[in-house]
């Protein structure tokens, strides 16, 4: 099987976490699949990388913030593939214009446009987990964009979909989707499974387990999406097309 997994910025907080993903993922390779992971930026990272940038130009240019922005998921992604390194498992990380990710020129919020997985495959056929950094990919120019917060997501979803990959899952600190953030509702109920349609709606109502274009993504290429706790090791919410 390909899998496709994506790993949140609280999945990969610190040392015993990063550690924790590696685990999983390289008890996968072992079982015979190809494995490819989408990693966001450590923990409250971009926030600070906003606020460094904020002390030198509070409206430093859009470009310029996308190249430095990008930098946080690219650090996730290098540790994550040195600590799969460290487990016995070949691994290589890629920046999101190595991995072939496309996308219009909106800085800061571009919408991806193709990728062309070609490297993807060559490293995958060559025995190695791949781990790409998310929320960014290049623009026409071959300017580094970022696609908005919460744009792993679509990353993921969007390289499960050009890889035809047989599994997508997305790591988070929450176990599935809720009908109500259970952080502030101890009585919200949690879905098995979810169609894209009622995830929109969740999202449009202020639900933040999902990135919209992501749930896009998946609706357009018919990609079942299952968010679960990077914690628990309990199965989580499938989104999908529930027909």
């Amino acid at each position: 099987m390909l899998i496709v997994q994506k790993y949140g910025g609280t999945s990969l907080g610190d040392t015993e976490r990063v550690r924790g993903a590696a685990r999983r993922v390289t008890g996968l390779a072992r079982q015979g699949n190809q494995v490819v992971v989408v990693v966001s930026a450590q923990g409250d990272m971009t926030d600070m990388l906003i606020g460094k940038a904020a002390q030198v130009n509070r409206r430093g240019a859009a470009r310029e913030m996308d190249a430095y922005l990008a930098a946080g998921e690219q650090m996730s992604a290098g540790l994550l593939a040195m600590a799969i390194g460290a487990m016995g498992y070949p691994a290589v990380s890629l920046t999101g214009w190595q991995a072939g990710i496309q996308t219009d020129g909106v800085h800061g919020n571009a919408r991806i446009t193709g990728i062309s997985p070609e490297r993807i495959r060559q490293e995958l056929d060559a025995g190695k987990i791949v781990v790409v950094a998310g929320f960014q990919g290049v623009d026409p120019e071959g300017d580094i964009t970022t696609l908005g917060r919460g744009g792993s997501d679509t990353t993921a979803v969007a390289l499960a979909a050009y890889l035809k990959a047989d599994k997508c899952q997305i790591f988070t600190d929450v176990d599935g989707v809720y009908d109500r953030d259970p952080r502030l509702y101890p009585d919200a109920t949690r879905f098995g499974r979810i169609s894209y349609e009622k995830m929109m709606a969740l999202i449009e109502n202020g639900a933040q387990v999902l990135h919209d274009r992501s749930v896009e993504f998946a609706r357009e290429f018919g990609i079942k999406v299952e968010v679960l706790s990077a914690f628990t090791g309990e199965p989580g919410t499938i989104v999908g097309d529930l027909e």
